[in-house]
């Protein structure tokens, strides 16, 4: 990284101290080597940390623009608006539920999905994205499943035309990519469309790999060898992208996905 620190505590301090600089009302405490306290909030610095890397020369503006959201006003205001405001913009995300390893599991909304992951879902801003709590379900008086319709329908009206490429391997497995970088190319495996859309492209059931938040990346079943040379750059992708989900295959039928699939180990 270009003038930032190659150790995640050392970027740590960094982030620490250009918080201090830019909110100096802050009370920002370095509690671990990829993490700050913040005013009593624990702040995880994995996927800016990610972010930097795959960017270097950006890395004081990643690190400026990431603040600057977490810190908005609009992020402080989210919590107070009302359903009629939110529900046009509730959106889904699948993440990994390690996420719950530094989170209270009781106050995320979410739903649980397969392959160690959770469907969470967020206010989608102009500017940023929020996460849904629990404390708003209440207010609101909505079960987590009618928020989970909010979101699929939204997620469905997102890109309506969206676009899908297509490619043959030199094996001769084919594959679908989805590539809209919106933030929702993973979540787009929730779609119940999308299997009517690719199964008959890819010769009935087949696999999704999305190793992490902007990755989407369909192959037929066969062959094994396409199966493998893809499964070993999502690996690769899993370790290094910021916002990782998963490194194993979802395994899509008409009934929906099924999980644990990774390579030739399946």
């Amino acid at each position: 990284m270009s003038n930032m620190p190659r150790e995640p505590e050392a970027f740590a301090q960094h982030v620490a101290d250009m918080l201090r600089d830019i909110k100096p009302e802050c009370q920002v405490e370095l509690t671990g080597p990829g993490e700050l306290l913040v005013n009593g909030r624990r702040l995880d610095l994995q996927n800016v940390f990610r972010m930097v890397l795959t960017e270097p020369d950006r890395g004081s503006e990643i690190i400026r623009h990431y603040l600057g959201q977490l810190f908005a006003p609009e992020a402080e205001s989210v919590s107070s608006m009302d359903l009629d405001f939110a529900r046009p913009r509730i959106m889904p995300r699948i993440q990994p539920v390690s996420i719950f390893d530094h989170l209270d599991e009781q106050m995320v909304a979410h739903v649980p999905f397969v392959n160690d992951t959770v469907v969470v879902f967020v206010t989608d801003l102009p500017q940023m994205t929020v996460s849904i709590t629990t404390e708003q379900l209440l207010r609101w008086n909505v079960e987590v499943e009618e928020v989970e319709e909010f979101a699929l329908e939204n997620l469905s009206n997102y890109t309506p035309e969206l676009e899908i490429q297509f490619v043959e391997s030199k094996e001769g497995g084919r594959a679908a990519i989805i590539s809209e970088q919106d933030g929702y190319d993973a979540a787009r495996l929730l779609l119940p469309s999308l299997y009517r859309r690719l199964a008959p492209q890819l010769n009935g059931n087949f696999f999704v790999a999305t190793p992490a938040r902007d990755m989407f990346v369909a192959i037929s079943d066969t062959p094994n060898e396409f199966m493998q040379r893809v499964a070993e750059r999502v690996e690769q992708d899993f370790e290094r992208l910021p916002y990782p989900i998963s490194k194993d295959f979802f395994y899509m039928t008409l009934d929906g996905a099924a999980g644990k699939v990774r390579g030739l180990a399946a």
